[in-house]
């Protein structure tokens, strides 16, 4: 079987991505103070005491919000809960128990997936605080503590995801598969054209430029091979990336195109994928890069 699946699913700014970061070992997922920086899933590889298993990074969910990015992102989340086979629920433990902590719980419950609860921004690892108590409520079990942030508490949370992982697990040939980044200014298209490669909405497609944020890894197979598209937040000038959050996609986003894929190989199989893509625009008739 192919590798477990393990989603991190919480509120917006509980420290998902930095939580997720820590796990993976490298900055994938941007981090910022702001709610809803984190939009499409974003997807790793991990391990812990031998066996590995793909890590998601979710956006914030907000279960009752009309808002059409906010609702792209609970779609996004939704799938991320449908494929995943464990399931950490993350929450802040300074906030407490929220609203929104409530319904989210109720909608993991649904899943009948295992579910391992874990309260982040601990300040101290000694005594129980009294905080936790709180989060017995949710119905979930006993919560983990953690601080991602200061990497404490972490080992207990991949100790548990272990003991629910299955055993039967293989190793995918990563060899075999080629890697390809999807490159352009903001509002060209690049997530629609990812999205109608894969026949799904992998990624959140919105006519508001900078919809995209952290570069999202998306698997596609067919009679040529196999193959993971990479899509990335659009390039502009630097005199006019004003964001903090844009200037970090701006640097994630060039070392990891420099870091993981071998443009050599990518060019040598392009030449498929295109006719691929010619054969499609030409029976449909229908341009897919909107």
């Amino acid at each position: 079987m192919p590798k477990p699946i393990v989603a991190i699913i919480g509120k917006p700014n509980v420290g998902k991505s930095t939580f997720f970061n820590y796990i993976i070992g490298k900055k994938l997922s941007i981090v910022e103070d702001t709610p809803g920086v984190t939009r499409d899933r974003v997807y790793a590889e991990a391990e812990w005491r031998d066996k590995q298993f793909t890590l998601i990074d979710t956006g914030g969910i907000e279960p009752k919000s009309n808002d059409i990015i906010l609702s792209q992102m609970r779609k996004q989340v939704e799938i991320a809960i449908e494929v995943a086979d464990v399931i950490i629920f993350l929450t802040d433990m300074k906030q407490g128990v929220t609203p929104d902590d409530l319904d989210i719980a109720l909608m993991l419950k649904k899943s009948r997936k295992p579910i391992i609860l874990v309260c982040n921004k601990a300040d101290s690892f000694g005594k129980m605080p009294n905080e936790i108590y709180e989060f017995y409520n949710l119905g979930l079990g006993d919560p983990y503590r953690v601080s991602a942030v200061n990497a404490l508490g972490i080992g207990d949370v991949l100790d548990a995801i272990y003991e629910k992982l299955p055993n039967d697990i293989t190793e995918n040939d990563d060899e075999l598969t080629i890697k390809v980044a999807i490159i352009g200014r903001p509002n060209v298209g690049k997530s629609s054209l990812v999205n109608k490669i894969l026949g799904e909405n992998r990624v959140i497609v919105s006519d508001i430029a900078g919809t995209t944020r952290d570069a999202t890894d998306s698997e596609f197979e067919n009679e040529f091979g196999k193959y993971v598209f990479i899509d990335t937040a659009g390039i502009r000038k630097k005199s006019k990336v004003n964001e903090n959050i844009e200037k970090w996609t701006e640097k994630s986003k060039n070392v990891e195109i420099i870091d993981c894929y071998d443009m050599e190989e990518i060019s040598q199989d392009m030449d498929n994928i295109m006719d691929q893509y010619k054969f499609t625009l030409k029976t449909t008739g229908k341009n897919i890069i909107k």
